[in-house]
């Protein structure tokens, strides 16, 4: 007796995953919320700017009125934490940027079965997340690197 095994599945094009309707409701959910903190990350992104912008007034005023002399260091201080804030502003951005384009791809890919939309919801997910893995490394590794400074300026001390 002769056995074949004649299998009548074709591998299709493209592998697919079937979302089921609480998956669909999850996700639709998540993007209302992702939507709503990328909204709120922009209102935030908008005010840190405008306190950027005003820092330098700020503490020029604050050292003209201040009776204390060495104040006068307030009025350089104004500019670096006007360029520091507007550089938190620009990484804060990215991240409201990201969350916002996910919620509303999300949404859209959701409501009208668009593979498409779904897709580059997710693409905006990933970036999300790597955008921030990113930057948590960059800044455990600067609290590294004080850490070494630290400690090396203390040896150094007590020799």
């Amino acid at each position: 007796m002769e056995t074949t095994d004649t299998l009548d599945v074709q591998p299709s094009a493209e592998p697919g995953i079937v979302l089921t309707f609480e998956a669909q409701t999850y996700l639709r959910e998540s993007g209302k919320w992702a939507t709503f903190l990328g909204i709120l990350g922009f209102i935030f992104c908008g005010l840190i700017l405008i306190g950027a912008l005003f820092a330098g007034a700020i503490f020029s005023k604050l050292a003209a009125i201040s009776p204390n002399p060495s104040a006068v260091m307030l009025q350089g201080m104004g500019g670096f934490i006007s360029v520091f804030y507007i550089l938190l502003d620009l990484v804060y951005f990215f991240f409201a940027l990201y969350l916002y384009q996910f919620g509303i791809k999300i949404k859209q890919g959701i409501v009208f079965a668009d593979q498409f939309h779904l897709t580059a919801a997710l693409g905006k997910l990933k970036s999300f997340f790597k955008y921030w893995g990113i930057l948590t490394i960059i800044i455990l590794s600067l609290y590294a690197l004080i850490l070494v400074v630290f400690f090396g300026v203390i040896a150094a001390m007590h020799r």
